[in-house]
């Protein structure tokens, strides 16, 4: 379930106030879920940003999100905690990033101009560190929030959802199992890393270089140990391989900057069943694992 727009807003701009409308409806679909035997599992975030803030200040491209997220999060724990007692900060915070900022398929749709000249404008160089960076702190924002003013007395769990490809080396060779791992650590370590040690992985900052925010220490120190559980979103798997040549750093993106080729085939063969949707390539399930 997935907490949706609460804040009305008037020719574009933010009104002060709640839209209890919408907390009626949500208040509403969980008493029904809890009513049929169902446990509520609320999504804070899943790429719904309320276009006013886009306007403002740019979204998750602003440090001024941070609060206005932290906000928003504390209304949902304010008015719905007594009863979901399990939250997910962010789901696929890696897709939002990945699809809407480097190549601009999703809203808000930004990329570099060479990457699609439709694009809204953007530099998929940047932009996607960038968003990624402030989702990453606005989930270990209201994780203490959470922790601190709510979790006690309501009993909750919080943690994030990611979005993980297994990646296979295309060859035996040592250079494509090195190529493997790094692909992993581009998407899934990406937003793990942080949350578990406290900074991305070594890769990232040795590839993106001074592209890739840095975090303070007292943000590292919030970030890390941030979650009760983590959530997996497992579609597939692909082949990974070293790239032969490197990047054009004349034409500098996310999608390359791991230096890394992914392919669902190997030698003409699919690396498992083709599923009904075009992206799967393998029979599987959506998994969430709790780890208290």
């Amino acid at each position: 379930m997935e907490m949706l727009q609460m804040i009305p807003t008037i020719a574009g701009k933010i009104r002060k106030g709640i839209n209890e409308r919408g907390i009626l409806y949500y208040n509403n679909l969980i008493d029904e879920l809890r009513a049929n035997g169902l446990t509520p599992a609320v999504t804070i975030f899943h790429w719904e940003l309320p276009q006013a803030l886009e306007e403002e200040y740019g979204g998750f491209l602003s440090p001024n999100v941070i609060q206005d997220y932290v906000d928003f999060a504390n209304l949902c724990f304010q008015r719905f905690g007594d009863r979901v007692k399990l939250w997910i900060t962010f789901n696929e915070p890696f897709t939002y990033s990945q699809f809407g900022y480097d190549n601009g398929i999703i809203a808000p749709g930004r990329c570099s101009p060479w990457v699609d000249p439709t694009c809204t404008g953007g530099d998929s160089g940047t932009e996607p560190y960038i968003v990624t960076h402030h989702q990453l702190l606005a989930h270990a924002e209201a994780v203490h929030l959470y922790r601190r003013r709510y979790q006690p007395h309501q009993k909750g769990i919080i943690g994030m959802s990611n979005v993980a490809i297994w990646m296979v080396p295309l060859t035996n060779s040592s250079q494509d199992g090195r190529a493997s791992i790094r692909a992993l650590d581009f998407m899934f370590g990406w937003f793990v890393n942080p949350i578990v040690y406290g900074d991305y992985p070594a890769e990232m900052r040795v590839l993106v270089g001074d592209r890739l925010p840095k975090f303070t220490p007292k943000q590292s120190r919030r970030l890390k140990g941030s979650y009760d559980f983590h959530g997996l979103n497992y579609y597939t798997a692909l082949y990974a391989s070293q790239l032969t040549s490197p990047p054009n750093t004349s034409y500098v993106r996310y999608i390359t900057d791991g230096h890394v080729n992914l392919s669902a085939s190997r030698n003409g063969k699919l690396i498992g069943q083709q599923a009904r949707i075009g992206f799967i390539c393998i029979h599987e399930e959506f998994i969430i694992s709790y780890t208290m």
